[in-house]
């Protein structure tokens, strides 16, 4: 029996059908992420960098794209678990959103994301530097990359993104990577992606801001802390918004993991963090912002991190940022 279901992504509203299937049919479906070069000539970054004006990003507003439908390949499969450092001790809190004030790395490792759409419009996300071998990967959500069947260009990193300074610079991809469950049928419950940007001035992005940890295929509704950068209101994407609480599991239509948080359009691809501690704005990413039912507007759903967003980072991580 087909179930119906509307969802609103929190870049746009999107009206998807989520057809029931085997965790069997899932895995058959498990081939490499799907690629896609960015800016990886010098002169094609140069253009990129000269496009994204002070003007530009502030105009970028979250994704209004056609409603796409997409069936489910079941859940995402898991594997061994997989942890990159740092892990610190757990805060207990719950915050549904605000502003966070608390400084430490979070402020420079989280930034806003600025791309065109195939349409032509100018749209924000947001995303995280990771820990990576190359350090040069943002983790961010698959619709932050591509949308309706399209990669996004002028795809640009900017961490610590406050008020519209850039204080550590913007960073052009030179590849984007998504699951191939969205990159077929975006695919809600695998709604993952990563960029590899370019060395700016001859240094790494991790070399520049740090990296946050990742992990993979941990157990659920475990204590989180969500992170963003809201652009619809009552937030207008000027600073970085966090909420906090225990994870649940989506009881409605997908495997994903739930958080009471109240961040809107624009937050999408910011990072869920496990192990997160506020005196040092450090912690463990595990899943991203990704969409909300308009029926329940202050739940934020993300995708479970199992074998197929592992896959996404390990090709990204292993990428040339060059």
């Amino acid at each position: 029996m087909r179930r119906r279901f509307v969802l609103i992504s929190v870049t746009t509203m999107l009206s998807v059908t989520l057809t029931p299937a085997s965790t069997a049919d899932a895995h058959t479906l498990r081939p490499k992420p799907a690629q896609r070069a960015a800016a990886d000539t010098a002169a094609e970054r140069r253009q990129v960098l000269t496009y994204w004006t002070e003007s530009r990003m502030e105009a970028a507003q979250p994704l209004k794209a056609p409603a796409p439908k997409a069936e489910t390949a079941g859940e995402p499969e898991r594997g061994a678990s997989f942890t990159a450092p740092p892990t610190l001790d757990l805060q207990a809190a719950r915050t549904p959103g605000e502003a966070w004030t608390g400084g430490g790395a979070v402020t420079r490792t989280t930034g806003r994301i600025f791309f065109t759409t195939q349409a032509g419009r100018n749209s924000s996300c947001s995303g995280t530097a990771v820990t990576s071998a190359n350090k040069s990967v943002v983790l961010t959500a698959g619709h932050c990359v591509k949308m309706s069947g399209a990669f996004h260009t002028n795809w640009v990193f900017v961490p610590g993104y406050d008020r519209g300074a850039r204080p550590f610079g913007t960073w052009p991809a030179t590849r984007l990577l998504t699951t191939p469950q969205w990159n077929a049928r975006e695919d809600v419950g695998f709604d993952v992606a990563a960029a590899v940007v370019a060395p700016l001035d001859g240094r790494t992005l991790v070399d520049v801001v740090g990296g946050q940890g990742v992990a993979f295929n941990q157990p659920r509704r475990r204590q989180m802390y969500a992170f963003g950068y809201p652009a619809l209101a009552p937030y207008d994407g000027s600073k970085l918004i966090y909420c906090s609480g225990r994870a649940f599991d989506d009881f409605v239509g997908t495997d994903d993991l739930g958080l009471t948080c109240n961040m809107t359009g624009g937050s999408s691809g910011g990072p869920w963090m496990l192990n997160f501690a506020e005196p040092t704005g450090l912690g463990t990413l595990n899943s991203v912002n990704s969409f909300k039912y308009s029926f329940a507007p202050n739940w934020m759903l993300g995708p479970y991190f199992g074998n197929e967003a592992q896959a996404v980072y390990q090709s990204a991580q292993t990428a040339n940022a060059l």
